[in-house]
């Protein structure tokens, strides 16, 4: 029988690869722009899916641990810097959401790591306050007076591959055991749109790099 959920897991860190590998192709083209810390990014997250695949066995430190506490929140901090500063140009969004989201492990780990109603609580408090942004920046771009180029536009791509991925798989993570308690069917549907639309939004990231070529506003 054939196991689509492992073959969508390693069509997941192979997007991944492929987001890196394109901004390292394209860095030439945005070594003089903010955007170059996104090139950064994918590299470093492709990196961790790597060390959490194959290093961390060296060390004393769970995958769960790895991600939940440190490569997840990097993930949501980098994007509120991303919206925030670079597209929106509000540097008041970035610290803002930043200290709140960040203050979401407080109750997290107070009460949400033994009552499991909510799966994780700064995560889905994370996703709440990016999709704020989200929203923010579609609004943005409808009203740009340059919504007709809005293929060149690298927040375009960036921030499709984000609604698919973040907020669309939101319900997922929020009502994760009773879904896999209560709803199998459902369960496992989602579970294949979270890889799916993981591998969506990491082609979504090369192509910002590929047809993006230009920042408009």
């Amino acid at each position: 029988m054939i196991d689509y959920n492992l073959i969508l897991e390693t069509a997941f860190i192979v997007s991944e690869g492929i987001a890196a590998f394109t901004a390292i192709l394209f860095f030439k083209d945005i070594k003089n722009s903010r955007y170059r810390y996104f090139a950064f990014y994918l590299v470093f997250i492709f990196f961790c899916e790597i060390i959490g695949m194959f290093a961390l066995d060296y060390f004393s430190i769970t995958k769960n641990l790895f991600f939940n506490y440190f490569v997840i929140p990097l993930e949501f901090l980098f994007f509120y810097w991303l919206y925030g500063c670079q597209s929106l140009q509000n540097k008041k969004l970035f610290i803002g959401f930043s200290a709140l989201f960040l203050l979401a492990f407080i109750p997290n780990e107070l009460y949400f790591v033994k009552n499991k109603h909510i799966f994780s609580f700064n995560y889905t408090f994370g996703s709440l306050l990016l999709m704020f942004l989200v929203i923010m920046e579609y609004y943005k771009q409808i009203n740009s007076e340059n919504i007709l180029n809005f293929a060149k536009n690298k927040m375009f791509y960036i921030n499709l591959g984000v609604t698919l991925f973040y907020i669309g798989t939101l319900p997922f993570w929020t009502f994760y055991f009773q879904l896999l308690s209560d709803y199998r069917e459902i369960w496992d549907a989602y579970l294949k749109y979270f890889l799916i639309s993981g591998i969506l939004m990491y082609l979504l990231f090369a192509s910002s790099f590929i047809w993006g070529k230009r920042s408009y506003t």
